[in-house]
């Protein structure tokens, strides 16, 4: 392949190519480590085909290298010129939507088209109003934005204590509602403040809100409809760091009654630099190829899930089905996934809910019958293209290649021999295209 003109420039400029580093997306891995994006891109639309992602925020690193082939850019607002606000920004998309390919790191769903709103100038409340109205159903509205709330008087803190998710805020709430009325699925960061959305603090209407304001955290009042994501610690040992317990509640996170789903909220891989510096995995001179090891806080974890969401509707789309309503969407997430755990202090009662789990949703989503019948062909893939994906045995069943993965010596073995005779006699069950039974006789 003949290297593009930027890597000519780069090399050039005596800049060192990027390496792979998706080794180290631990989030992209089978659960109950990651949300299984290895699977998803095995599946029809599982790579996020036909769905948009519009991230609402305030800035973006948009010439970044590994951004480059969904990125539709910024469709209302005008991005801050901050750093720290850039390189937040761009991770957010690169968890999303990177490119995959040889370097730098792989999106949850890189075939999905990714965009950014910036609030500056026109407020949140009109960011998420006006990319909402650039989508369809099925699409999806991500909100990577806390405020300061009650709990501190609105105080703005480094610290970041009492922040809390803006649909606290009647204006955002209603902007969130037109988005979910759409049939937009809105993704909201709950925010870092360490709160529980359950207090009774979130029940008082300050003076200048309207009437009508209910607090949405309270699930007996009306709900934005949107999914409220909380930060679940990565695997202890993730890039040789133990944040307590996979899956559990960090300190930071905010939980309640009110919170759907979780992502990872330490050690997430992905484009952009580290706060207002630059890449702590790599740095140099062009902004263009930074990359974090240590992206953090529900601003991590809410484009995991956005990105699990995204596979699903894309594989609905392929399957001609149905994309999931924002109720679904929030149904699925809650009743499937890989269960919140228990951390010293942070019992699994303070709820941030399960990591999304792709291949479990889809169990939920697109039902599918087990088919059965005789193996015609096989094909023993002892190195698998992409290098992702598990060493597989390939049958021709049924009109179709079914999978079985990781399969055993014995299970090869037989299957070799059984064809070697000339009247091989391999009975399979399957599942779309995954092996889920094998009888081999004679």
């Amino acid at each position: 392949m003949p290297a593009s003109v930027d890597d000519g420039r780069r090399l050039k400029e005596g800049a060192p190519v990027t390496p792979d580093f998706s080794g180290r997306q631990g989030y992209l891995r089978p659960a109950p480590e990651g949300v299984d994006a290895h699977w998803a891109w095995q599946r029809p639309g599982g790579s996020g085909q036909g769905v948009t992602v519009i991230d609402v925020e305030g800035a973006w690193q948009l010439g970044h290298e590994d951004l480059a082939a969904k990125l539709a850019g910024v469709v209302v607002g005008t991005p801050l010129t901050d750093l720290a606000w850039r390189n937040h920004g761009t991770a957010v998309i690169g968890v999303i939507g990177g490119d995959r390919g040889e370097s730098g790191v792989n999106g949850i769903v890189p075939e999905a088209v990714t965009a950014a709103a910036s609030f500056q100038g026109i407020g949140t409340a009109a960011a998420i109003h006006a990319a909402a109205d650039r989508l369809g159903p099925g699409d999806v509205v991500l909100v990577e934005l806390h405020r300061p709330g009650p709990r501190f008087e609105y105080a703005e803190r480094d610290d970041q204590r009492g922040y809390v998710a803006i649909e606290w805020w009647p204006d955002d709430f209603a902007a969130i509602r037109h988005a979910t009325a759409r049939g937009v699925l809105v993704v909201e960061a709950a925010g870092n403040g360490g709160e529980s959305l359950d207090d009774a603090v979130y029940e008082r209407r300050p003076d200048e809100f309207p009437e009508w304001w209910r607090n949405p955290f309270n699930p007996s009042n009306q709900s934005s409809g949107a999914v409220l994501v909380g930060a679940g610690a990565p695997p202890p040992g993730t890039h040789g760091r133990d944040h307590g317990p996979d899956r559990s509640r960090l300190a930071f996170s905010n939980y309640g009654a009110r919170l759907d789903a979780q992502g990872w909220g330490r050690e997430v891989t992905t484009t952009g630099g580290f706060w207002d510096r630059p890449g702590d995995l790599q740095g140099g001179p062009e902004e263009i190829t930074w990359y974090t090891d240590t992206f953090s806080g529900t601003s991590s974890a809410a484009p995991v899930v956005v990105g699990a969401l995204a596979a699903l509707q894309g594989m609905l789309k392929a399957a001609s089905l149905p994309a999931m309503a924002p109720e679904r969407a929030r149904e699925v997430l809650r009743s499937t996934g890989s269960p919140q755990q228990d951390a010293p202090g942070r019992p699994a009662s303070q709820r941030i809910g399960n990591r999304p789990d792709i291949r479990a949703a889809v169990g939920r989503l697109l039902p599918q019958a087990v088919g059965s019948g005789q193996a015609e062909r096989y094909w023993d893939e002892l190195l698998p293209y992409p290098r992702e994906l598990p060493p597989r045995l390939r049958l021709f069943v049924a009109g179709a290649w079914r999978n079985l993965n990781h399969p055993s010596p014995e299970i090869r073995q037989a299957v070799h021999t059984a064809f070697a005779g000339g009247r091989p006699d391999v009975r399979v069950w399957f599942s779309d295209d995954e092996i889920v039974g094998l009888v081999v006789t004679g």
